[in-house]
């Protein structure tokens, strides 16, 4: 009997289930990369559409996992020596979490999981988990690639309009039961004819770039791969050999590579310095890739006309952390991946990854970040251990 341990974030404070808005999900058949659905066998264990990601929803795996004779432990108290994480991690041969509400995997917490056999992020980005430790101590890493990349995109896009137009302050004002048009429009302008650039283009970073160039912005980007010629012409791109030149070129950064050491701080005091006056910087990556107390300052000081995003560190961010109050600021709690659409992608994956697993059949190459002491599938192209 296996022990899985399995970290998701609070219900709704209204209750769960919630009342939903609607009665189902469009069905999808392939991504947009034309790389296959979650492919689970037999019955999923929920309804697509339903709250999955909160401990209520337990990512649909109980009648499963029990039905094995495995013990699921469901909880959203992961945090400090005294959380119900730390103390069944022990005795946990499986950990899942969740991008949004993760259980950090420290080296320290590794060391006391002499159990743990695998971990998977339902969801994509495993940058929770210390995976030079997780290599060393012989665990699988999985995360449900593909799963949730169009419904960040989306999220980007949506972002930038609401930052460049002003949207949020509006909308207040509206709320509050003003007319202020004069003050609604002073900081509003059209993304038509700006100039958008991506730190990173691959699932994520392209999707945005897709979803962008009927805007008519001009469009750039930057990573350690250079997209295919096709693609450049498709989108008219530009290609910066490094951030340093993309960041100089345009109105709107968009941060989309992965956390790790050296990209930690990517965006800090010097970078910024770079950027033009009024630069709106847009963050669904990782909230380490920029240099927190510098983006504050760089807000006040009018040097950045807005910051948005939904990834904080730690996560969930403390009531006083300077993003909350900063002025012309976008951020939301870690949602942009788990929208009800993608919460029924990462649940299947999630359950493709267990059922391959206690099956000892091969983890889909897609899903791997760690696996035999080093990085594996989509971890070897996306990731570092030093």
């Amino acid at each position: 009997m296996a022990t899985v341990l399995c970290v998701l974030y609070p219900d709704p404070v209204t209750g769960y289930p919630p009342e939903y808005a609607r009665t189902g999900l469009p069905l999808l058949t392939s991504y947009p990369t034309d790389r296959s659905m979650p492919a689970p066998t037999g019955p999923l264990g929920f309804t697509p559409g339903e709250l999955l990601g909160s401990v209520s929803g337990e990512l649909g795996l109980r009648n499963y996992l029990e039905g094995l004779g495995h013990q699921l432990i469901v909880t959203s108290d992961k945090d400090g020596p005294e959380s119900e994480f730390e103390r069944m991690l022990p005795k946990a041969d499986i950990v899942i979490s969740q991008p949004f509400w993760p259980a950090y995997l420290t080296r320290e917490r590794i060391a006391k999981a002499s159990k743990l056999k695998l971990a998977i992020t339902a969801g994509i980005g495993s940058d929770h988990i210390d995976l030079k430790a997780a290599s060393e101590a012989g665990i699988t890493v999985a995360e449900v690639t593909g799963s949730n990349c169009i419904s960040v995109a989306e999220h980007v896009v949506m972002t930038v309009l609401a930052l460049v137009r002003n949207y949020l302050p509006s909308h207040a004002i509206s709320v509050d039961g003003g007319w202020n048009i004069a003050d609604c429009v002073s900081r509003s302008y059209d993304v038509e004819g700006m100039d958008f650039g991506t730190i990173g283009a691959g699932r994520i970073g392209l999707a945005v770039l897709r979803r962008l160039k009927p805007f008519d912005m001009r469009l750039h980007y930057t990573q350690r791969h250079r997209l295919s010629t096709e693609i450049e012409a498709e989108l008219n791109l530009t290609f910066h050999p490094d951030v340093k030149s993309l960041v100089q070129s345009v109105d709107i950064v968009n941060l989309q590579v992965p956390l790790y050491p050296s990209t930690e701080h990517l965006i800090d005091e010097a970078m910024l310095a770079e950027m033009k006056r009024g630069v709106y910087i847009i963050n669904t990556a990782r909230a380490k890739l920029v240099d927190r107390d510098a983006i504050v300052r760089a807000v006040e000081a009018g040097h950045i006309a807005g910051y948005a995003g939904d990834v904080w560190y730690p996560q969930p961010a403390p009531p006083d952390h300077p993003w909350r109050s900063m002025f012309y600021n976008g951020m939301t709690p870690h949602i942009a991946g788990t929208s009800l659409s993608a919460q029924a992608r990462y649940a299947a994956g999630t359950l493709e990854i267990l059922q391959d697993y206690f099956e000892k059949k091969p983890i889909r190459e897609d899903y791997l970040i760690v696996e035999a002491g080093g990085l594996a599938g989509t971890g070897a192209r996306s990731y570092q251990l030093t």
